[in-house]
């Protein structure tokens, strides 16, 4: 994991807003953070980054030494031995499972592999491979003691990609907050927690990405005390024959999502809540996507699709006006 810190102008100048960047998780990350003590500043950062660090080499998929990779390695072979904290995670996965209506499982990534949007070649599966991948994915396939889980079939793999990154953001703010800092964004990819607020404004302006025109902003929110998570299929994706195929994978049928949503935005009480709400949305599709968030105390979301635009009732509190 490189780390690149900066120091922003309002520091230079004297004020107690400073910024840590760095690359983890497969993304761009940020942390901006007011604290007038240099000592303070830097115990958070030291242990901020070596918990990423830490996290990043146990469970990214990516890395042949994480345990992540050691249990898919033993799939339909033998158990492999988990500690405390997988157990957690593991706990956590069974909650998602059953929120998100089972959208969310942490053993797609058979199709993942499948539709690879980054091959230099993309290839749209046949029926058959989709059907052969598919009979790898379900939850309720796994098999788990206390210490311990097994993968009952040769092919199968855990992937916390659904919710690893916005989970992480969560925690890091949250040691900022053991170190006695409450003002505080941490940003991993545009997945973000906003705490408190960088004075002398009175909350964090988060930019709204454009789907029509990448980079380019169609608004802001202000945001604090909450998380923020956007899911769309604009970048990540390949076209066939006129056809575009989006990189997020509905688990139900083993296709890209096709419901003509580009873009959803959930702002909710934790970065884990808004990142799973957001995909969960934009798999249902925009009607049952928004009946969805409000289904849940705290959340409010806008969803873009190539022919509306839907918000909850709630979501324009947060909307800044230009």
């Amino acid at each position: 994991m490189a780390t690149v810190p900066t120091i922003s102008a309002a520091q230079q100048n004297g004020a107690a807003l400073r910024q840590l960047a760095f690359a983890a998780m497969g993304t761009k990350c940020r942390i901006q953070y007011a604290t007038a003590e240099n000592a303070r500043a830097g115990a958070f950062e030291r242990e901020a980054l070596a918990w990423v660090q830490a996290f990043e080499a146990k469970y990214s998929r990516f890395r042949n030494d994480s345990l992540i990779s050691r249990i898919n390695a033993a799939a339909g072979r033998h158990w492999t031995e988990i500690d405390a904290d997988m157990e957690g995670l593991l706990k956590l996965c069974d909650t998602l499972h059953l929120i998100t209506r089972g959208v969310l499982d942490p053993t797609s990534l058979p199709l993942l592999r499948l539709w690879d949007y980054k091959a230099v070649s993309p290839v749209v599966p046949a029926p058959g491979q989709i059907a052969a991948a598919s009979q790898l994915v379900g939850w309720s396939k796994v098999q788990r003691t206390p210490g311990r889980i097994f993968l009952p079939h040769a092919g199968m793999a855990l992937d916390f990609g659904g919710f690893g990154k916005e989970y992480a953001v969560d925690i890091v703010a949250q040691i900022a907050v053991n170190h006695g800092i409450d003002n505080v964004l941490v940003d991993f990819g545009h997945d973000l927690r906003a705490l408190g607020r960088p004075a002398p404004q009175p909350c964090w302006h988060i930019g709204l990405e454009d789907p029509r025109i990448p980079g380019s902003s169609a608004g802001s929110l202000g945001i604090t005390g909450k998380g923020v998570a956007s899911s769309g299929d604009y970048l990540r994706c390949f076209t066939i024959n006129g056809r575009r195929y989006g990189h997020i994978i509905d688990p139900r049928t083993g296709w890209p999502v096709a419901n003509g949503c580009t873009q959803v935005t959930v702002v909710a009480d934790t970065c884990l809540h808004a990142g799973v709400l957001s995909t969960t949305a934009f798999i249902l599709g925009i009607k049952e996507g928004v009946d969805y968030i409000q289904g849940f105390p705290g959340a409010e979301g806008l969803i873009i699709s190539t022919q509306a635009r839907a918000q909850t009732r709630g979501f324009f509190k947060y909307e800044v006006a230009a």
